[in-house]
């Protein structure tokens, strides 16, 4: 069914194919030109201008709230991650040396001592 030649499919699939190659043949030729990568030269910056403006704008706006930016919570993050990695160092090092210290399941808060006696079984209960 494929094959007649007044498939609609087909009709349509050729259609399509000559539209597509119409479309690229203008758009190569208008993008070709002199005129045209000057004004994607100058949108491009304007774009870049708006976004510097904007982040500007909104540091501003956070300071006056007294909130952080985003490139200080990104910042205390770091600082974070760095403490985390310090603070591991310190608490393997510390588990090297005395990893008696270690008993309550790797917190390294160690256990009291047990000082009390179980009850006797001779049994003096006042």
């Amino acid at each position: 069914m494929a094959d007649k030649p007044n498939d609609p499919v087909q009709l349509w699939h050729s259609m399509l194919a000559e539209m597509e190659k119409g479309f690229n043949a203008m758009a190569t030729q208008v993008m070709g030109s002199e005129q045209f990568s000057r004004t994607a030269h100058q949108l491009t910056g304007a774009s870049i201008g708006a976004q510097k403006t904007m982040g500007d704008m909104m540091e501003k706006y956070l300071v006056s709230m007294n909130m952080p930016s985003r490139a200080q919570m990104v910042s205390m993050g770091e600082r974070l991650q760095t403490i985390e990695a310090q603070l591991n160092e310190i608490k393997a090092i510390l588990y090297r040396a005395h990893p008696e210290a270690m008993t309550d399941g790797g917190t390294g808060v160690p256990r009291p001592p047990r000082t009390k006696q179980p009850p006797s079984s001779g049994g003096n209960s006042a």
